[in-house]
């Protein structure tokens, strides 16, 4: 028959076997983790895991929301500052563009403006839900909903994507 020790926190903490406060704790030499408690542990974790998983996944999604709307802003506000520099007079045009730039690489390669070479992008972002630097155009005499782009200038600019945003909208009609 093992015997048993009853002693205080203090006692155990500093190795002492017996003390003259007993806590109730029963020591014994083979005491550990039973193969149940273990698998009870791991059931615990791996479930409040997989509830942390679909938390995670519409973190990811909403940060790509939020990376494509930023980029659609940058692009469009680009344009407009090319548009108002056309308007000025700063940006020679073509006459049918109606002073909106004729591609997205021109306004990264940048225009001679007043003898000097203005750029409004530094660089075409990468699309987050495609993963491309490939977006989706319209000019402005193509119609509102339009998949194709004329070609003639770049009046607006939205992602190729088919994916349904967080709040039930399509990303390409952002």
């Amino acid at each position: 028959m093992r015997s048993t020790v009853r002693c205080s926190r203090f006692a155990v903490a500093n190795g002492e076997s017996s003390c003259p406060a007993p806590c109730g704790l029963n020591l014994r030499p083979d005491a550990g983790l039973t193969l149940v408690e273990l698998i009870i542990t791991v059931a615990i974790i791996g479930i409040l895991a997989s509830a942390a998983l679909p938390i995670a996944r519409f973190q990811v999604k909403r940060e790509k929301e939020r990376e494509l709307r930023r980029d659609l802003w940058e692009m469009r506000d680009a344009i407009d500052r090319y548009k108002d520099a056309a308007d000025k007079g700063g940006i020679q045009i073509k006459a049918d563009s109606q002073g909106y730039p004729p591609d997205l690489q021109t306004m990264v390669d940048g225009v001679d403006v007043a003898d000097k070479k203005v750029r409004f992008l530094r660089a075409i972002p990468t699309d987050p839900m495609t993963h491309s630097a490939d977006w989706g155009l319209r000019s402005n005499q193509d119609d509102a909903d339009a998949d194709s782009w004329g070609g003639q200038n770049v009046f607006d600019v939205h992602t190729k994507s088919d994916g349904t945003a967080l709040d039930g909208s399509k990303y390409n009609t952002w």
